[in-house]
């Protein structure tokens, strides 16, 4: 009840602001205080009001457990070590090139390389050249010279 009628009156009052606007000839600024004006009114209607405060309430008891229960900080201490053996686990495989669970490497990621004998580097591709961008070689080679 008391909500309702706080609602309304931030809306009348601001309904009147934006009258008083627009009898300024300030039709674009009245239309602004009016859109704001009407927000208490439409948040309640909604039930968009009592919602956030039941949402601050419980975030109010929430935050009271926080400071006062010790197995709250013991969850976070849980929450903390996980996220550690998390990153610990996957630079770990990163640096040593291990791979994931199920084996197969890369192709159990969906890579299709050729498989080459132990102490063989692939060989890179050449890229091939466009005939058409051939005449852009001279332009090519003065921009390197020059550094650029």
């Amino acid at each position: 009840m008391l909500t309702s009628t706080v609602c309304v009156a931030l809306s009348a009052a601001g309904l009147a602001i934006a009258l008083l606007a627009a009898y300024r000839r300030r039709f674009r600024r009245a239309t602004l205080i009016a859109a704001v004006a009407l927000l208490p009114v439409g948040l309640y209607m909604t039930g968009l009001v009592s919602l956030a405060g039941t949402v601050i309430r419980a975030v109010g008891e929430w935050a009271a457990d926080l400071v006062f229960k010790p197995s709250v900080w013991a969850g976070f201490g849980v929450l903390a070590l996980s996220v550690v053996l998390y990153v610990l686990a996957r630079v770990a495989g990163r640096r040593k090139g291990v791979p994931e669970a199920g084996g197969g490497g890369a192709v159990a990621r969906g890579a299709a390389a050729p498989a080459l004998a132990p102490g063989k580097k692939p060989v890179p591709k050449k890229p091939k050249t466009d005939p058409d961008l051939a005449e852009f070689g001279e332009i090519e080679e003065i921009l390197k010279r020059r550094g650029i």
